[in-house]
């Protein structure tokens, strides 16, 4: 049973920062990539913030220079760091981890729960 769960989301003012969470559990052989994705209201789901098995990152346009993701490889956790926080970054942040559960399975993806951040004065 893989299970991801998101912490960290809340309301905050435009200039703040959060710092989003994404911890990893279960049954993991290896894991292939680890991002961050955002649903507003009536818009499509983006991709946000993406890190790679080599360390690599990328990030959408919007969110460069203002956003950070890392990771833990011993706690199999994800994280997003959000600074000078625009009304505009208002949405559900979802975790995305593409895994493979045993060295015989394919990897699938996996999200998290959401978590809302809200960014207004």
């Amino acid at each position: 049973q893989v299970q991801l769960v998101e912490s960290g989301g809340g309301l905050v003012q435009p200039g703040g920062s959060l710092r989003l969470s994404c911890a990893v559990s279960g049954s993991i052989f290896s894991i292939n990539a680890m991002g961050w994705y955002r649903q507003a209201p009536g818009k499509e789901r983006e991709l946000v913030a993406g890190i790679f098995s080599g360390g690599s990152t990328n990030y959408a346009d919007s969110v460069k220079g203002r956003f950070t993701i890392s990771r833990d490889n011993a706690k199999n956790t994800v994280y997003l760091q959000m600074n000078s926080l625009k009304p505009e970054d208002t949405a559900v942040y979802y975790c995305n981890v593409r895994l493979q559960v045993t060295a015989i399975t394919r990897p699938q993806n996996y999200w998290g729960q959401g978590t809302q951040v809200t960014v207004s004065s």
